[in-house]
């Protein structure tokens, strides 16, 4: 840097652009898999539809279930329901979930199908949850492992 000014302002530019880069790669990665997670829940509220909700009950009643579904999914996953994250974090925008990592959305992805067969298969609501929070633990811990080998891995090359 001591040789030129210009060289000292061209790498200052290069390496904001690079960091910017860097940063706009993970917010896509984020977004693809929160797009991902909203698809995938789908699969998830069908199957609520089909095996929980009987023809008799009102809109309103109906209106019930889905939410329970959802935070039955943030209990296992992040050990707390959507309103109790919203009472702790009055003051972020978005929900617990548009909170979350990448991490928690490929595994609350993957949770919102288990639940789906566990819903189809009969399984209880607390039955579920329990087993549920097995797969986010299991899975959680896994995917800390692998990025743990990676870098690892990464500081050995």
């Amino acid at each position: 840097m001591w040789i030129s000014a210009e060289f000292k302002v061209y790498l200052i530019k290069e390496f904001k652009r690079l960091k910017e880069a860097e940063t706009n790669h993970q917010n896509l990665q984020w977004s693809v898999q929160r797009m991902i997670s909203k698809i995938n829940y789908h699969i998830h509220t069908d199957e609520i539809k089909e095996n929980l909700i009987p023809i008799t009950l009102t809109k309103e009643q109906v209106a019930i279930v889905y939410p329970t579904e959802a935070d039955l999914l943030n209990v296992a996953l992040f050990g707390m329901t959507a309103q109790q994250w919203k009472n702790q974090n009055p003051k972020s925008e978005g929900n617990l979930r548009d909170q979350a990592t990448l991490d928690q959305l490929v595994v609350l992805s993957n949770m919102e199908s288990i639940n789906a067969l566990l819903i189809q298969q009969g399984i209880s609501p607390q039955e579920r949850i329990l087993q549920l929070n097995q797969v986010a633990i299991f899975q959680m811990k896994s995917l800390m492992t692998a990025k743990g080998l990676k870098l690892l891995n990464n500081n050995l090359h």
